[in-house]
């Protein structure tokens, strides 16, 4: 019998749980992001092990967090990095990394479901605050001043 692997916005809910306790409690490497993934509750059914889409996500979002912070800071005016939420900051990371480095994720999609995020874990000014940004970013995809890198992890 094979498990059922769960949806990817119940993953894309378990990566956000993860990146968003390193807000508070940072990994310096590989072995304390896998200790903090396993140990997040609410893994996704038979999430086990630190592989599969959520810890793509997670690691993905954990390695390259330098380059799309200063990507974020790019796009939103007038917010330093330091200033946002931890929660819309994470989502923001989040999206961003499916926008640039997930060619198996659409752009609509990333920015959907970055919004959706904000309607359960961020306030009221949130969802426009992360669709600004990331509409900002998506347009730079589409006119070539933002690279999609499709390196894989």
């Amino acid at each position: 019998m094979t498990t059922k692997k769960a949806p990817r916005r119940t993953e894309r809910i378990f990566a956000f749980k993860v990146l968003y306790g390193l807000c508070f409690n940072p990994a310096s490497t590989s072995e304390e992001l896998q200790r903090c993934f396993l140990e997040t509750p609410d893994k996704p059914e038979g999430q086990t092990l630190p592989d599969g889409f959520a810890w793509e996500l997670v690691y993905g979002v954990w390695s390259k967090r330098e380059g799309l912070d200063s990507q974020i800071g790019a796009f939103s005016e007038n917010w330093r990095i330091d200033r946002m939420g931890k929660v819309e900051l994470t989502l923001l990371r989040l999206a961003l990394y499916e926008l640039t480095h997930r060619v198996d994720v659409p752009s609509k999609v990333a920015i959907n479901e970055a919004i959706e995020l904000s309607k359960v874990f961020g306030d009221d000014k949130s969802r426009s605050f992360i669709n600004g940004i990331l509409d900002t970013a998506s347009k730079a995809l589409e006119d070539g001043t933002l690279a999609r890198n499709t390196t894989v992890l």
